[in-house]
Order: C-alpha cells, then sequence, then structure tokens
C-alpha cells in the first residue's frame, strides 16, 4: 500500500533570480534539493543532513526560514499520490558541488518549469509570484 501523500523537505537556493535544482542520475525531471525525514530528525536536522549528502555544504541552522508547502501529484508515482514539499531558504557553509545521487546542479528561471517535477514548478510560480526569480 502506498501512501497517498509523501512527506519531503526541500531547500530553495536562490542566486542572481535563478532557483537552485537538481537532477539525479537516471532521472529526466529536475528536483529541489532535499529528501525525506529520518525518524525522529527535524525538519532541520533531515535538511542539513539531505543538503550535506546532496551538494556537500552544510546549511546554517540559525538562518532557516520555512516558506512554506506545496501538494502536487509525485512525480514518477501513481495517479492520486502526492507530495508535500515543505520548503526552506537558508545560508550555507562550504562550496556547492553534486554529490551522491545527485548529476547535475541547474539554475532555474520560471521559463525551465517544464523541466521540472510537478511540486518544483508549483515553487518556480510561487518564486515568480514573489518576483524572486526570472
Amino acid at each position: 500500500m502506498h501512501p497517498t501523500v509523501i512527506d519531503k523537505l526541500a531547500w530553495l537556493h536562490i542566486v542572481e533570480r535563478r532557483l537552485l535544482g537538481a537532477r539525479s542520475r537516471g532521472r529526466n525531471a529536475c528536483y529541489l534539493p532535499g529528501g525525506k525525514r529520518e525518524p525522529g530528525e527535524t525538519d532541520a536536522q533531515a535538511l542539513q543532513r539531505e543538503i550535506r549528502e546532496e551538494l556537500t555544504v552544510e546549511l546554517r541552522e540559525d538562518t532557516l526560514q520555512r516558506v512554506g508547502v506545496f501538494r502536487a501529484q509525485a512525480d514518477g508515482q501513481p495517479d492520486g499520490v502526492e507530495v508535500a514539499l515543505t520548503c526552506y531558504r537558508g545560508e550555507y557553509r562550504g562550496t556547492l558541488a553534486a554529490a551522491a545521487e545527485i548529476e547535475a546542479l541547474l539554475w532555474l528561471r520560471h521559463d525551465d518549469r517544464a523541466l521540472c517535477s510537478p511540486a518544483g514548478q508549483l515553487v518556480l510560480d510561487w518564486a515568480r509570484r514573489q518576483d524572486l526569480i526570472d
């Protein structure tokens, strides 16, 4: 039995009016960096762990700010299975680099929304409405 909602976290990092996206090996869609919580982890702990594994940087917990939750059909899942993507912004230490399952980092504009998962598209729409990205 599949859950009807997949609970995930994402880090929204915007530089020069572009949103950081990532593409995993063997996947076509672009995702926002982040992932799922391990049992007992807070949002901050899970996001820090996932970003460290995927992008080799340390998120500064004292700067993390919750942006909101974006719900959409989960990419690659049966119809009706949604992802609830809880998004945070925050500062980091280190140098961004693709690691673990991440094949490429992409700097996304709103025009790139077709490259993204459905939840990523909602985030790009939101970022455009907030005048954060081109």
